[in-house]
């Protein structure tokens, strides 16, 4: 049975030292307009899926951003359009000095980014048509349609996974070799420490200082223990 977001922690490098931090169950999203990507550049991605990163069901693999990004005229029309998003979330210019990443999916399973990614929120633009998945939140409790446009910011701690959409789990014979089931998304990696990141999504810091103290790797912890989500269901389990 899931258990309360507020009770997880991250933990994180800072500079030198490891830092606590609340992981945030807000999560932002929006439907902004875009042109289609052109269709000699979709055909490259699914060579590159297919030939290439071979993504099994739940595989989340980047593709070439500086080819794509040479073949796709109105690229920076998708990253503008999302820079005025996130300005009007009050992230300011927070996104022109986040790194960002070109990326595909072939469905996810559940899984969180906080061990690895502890110190920064994920802010991702969907640029494939709707392929009838939902980007589901299970302990926040969101469920979001993906289409060309979805836009969506969440604490990387979130506990996350692309499912079909109303399917009640990540079933990998819902991404079976003969479905078109494979997203492309740019993303970009928004450093949590920032003041207007911290703010929307209301993190607090310094939750926990004593355990950091005793710490030397990026991890979540739900309750004291190691936070582990099972990949087809989403709910907490114990570490093994």
């Amino acid at each position: 049975m899931s258990r309360p977001p507020e009770r997880l922690t991250s933990f994180f490098h800072s500079g030198d030292a490891m830092r606590s931090r609340s992981v945030s169950d807000v999560v932002l999203w929006g439907r902004l307009e875009l042109p289609a990507p052109p269709a000699r550049l979709v055909a490259d991605w699914e060579r590159e899926v297919a030939s290439h990163l071979a993504l099994a069901p739940g595989d989340v693999e980047p593709l070439p951003l500086a080819r794509a990004r040479a073949r796709w005229p109105d690229h920076r029309r998708c990253v503008q359009a999302m820079a005025d998003w996130t300005r009007t979330l009050g992230l300011a210019e927070v996104l022109a000095s986040s790194e960002l990443a070109l990326m595909a999916c072939r469905g996810a399973r559940y899984h969180h980014d906080g061990e690895q990614y502890g110190g920064a929120a994920f802010c991702n633009l969907f640029v494939s048509e709707d392929k009838g998945l939902d980007l589901h939140f299970p302990v926040a409790g969101h469920r979001i349609p993906l289409a060309r446009g979805t836009a969506v910011v969440f604490d990387t701690g979130q506990p996350h996974a692309v499912i079909r959409r109303h399917g009640g789990g990540f079933d990998p014979a819902d991404f079976a070799p003969d479905k078109d089931c494979t997203q492309v998304f740019l993303t970009w990696e928004l450093p949590i420490e920032d003041l207007h990141v911290a703010r929307v999504l209301r993190v607090a810091f310094d939750t926990d200082p004593a355990a950091a103290q005793g710490i030397d790797e990026g991890q979540l912890r739900l309750a004291g223990e190691r936070a582990v989500v099972c990949p087809e269901s989403g709910r907490w389990r114990r570490p093994l």
